[in-house]
């Protein structure tokens, strides 16, 4: 990372259109290959769509609902702590991905892509609430949705501050299996996507029995 340099072609810092403070991305375009996805961002443009196709869906339930799509997730957590804060909801659930250990040199963890979404039951920040956990594998096993248990051992999600904000709540996190987390080509599968969708939608139409 210490030899990358970006050559704006400018003869001067006065004849240069890049200021202090500018920000720079990999120009990434979406591509599919077969049921895999790629494209910069995945994390968590995955996690929104997942959401509003789960919203598009769900026709009756039990509960009262907010769906938050909250900034500054890799920088601190801090447009879902504000947004906990605010809501003071009684369980919360983020929608995240997560990394897979299907490729060569990779993370060792049992979570592959097209596996199916990943119920969360600890990363390094926070463990899942279990009977959260559960909640989500029945949902799972009765609606005959694939499913992975996700043990993260780097890395951490907007549930954490869920889980402490305010007196705390039950939180825990559904995951997308996605490839090369961080890079401008990050993989996801659609059928985990389609999965997800199914998985939360299942989730939010019971009475959540804790």
């Amino acid at each position: 990372m210490d030899k990358y340099y970006i050559d704006t072609g400018a003869a001067s810092r006065k004849e240069s259109s890049v200021k202090v403070g500018d920000t720079a991305c990999f120009d990434r375009p979406f591509t599919e290959a077969g049921t895999r996805l790629v494209a910069k961002a995945m994390d968590d443009r995955a996690g929104c769509a997942v959401m509003l196709e789960a919203l598009k869906q769900i026709k009756e339930i039990p509960h009262e609902i907010f769906f938050v799509f909250s900034t500054q997730e890799e920088v601190g957590l801090r447009g879902a702590t504000t947004a906990a804060y605010s809501l003071e909801p009684e369980i919360g659930i983020s929608v995240d991905v997560t990394l897979t250990g299907d490729t060569p040199r990779t993370n060792h963890m049992a979570v592959t892509l097209g596996g199916g979404p990943t119920i969360k039951v600890r990363d390094s920040g926070m463990i899942s609430d279990p009977r959260l956990v559960k909640a989500m594998t029945a949902a799972a096993e009765k609606e005959r949705i694939p499913y992975q248990l996700e043990v993260l051992e780097g890395g951490t999600t907007d549930a954490r501050v869920m889980q402490i904000s305010r007196a705390g709540m039950p939180a825990g996190c559904i995951s997308i299996p996605c490839r090369y987390v961080h890079t401008p080509s990050e993989m996801v599968d659609y059928n985990d996507l389609e999965n997800a969708v199914r998985l939360l939608v299942a989730l939010l139409s019971k009475p959540i029995n804790l």
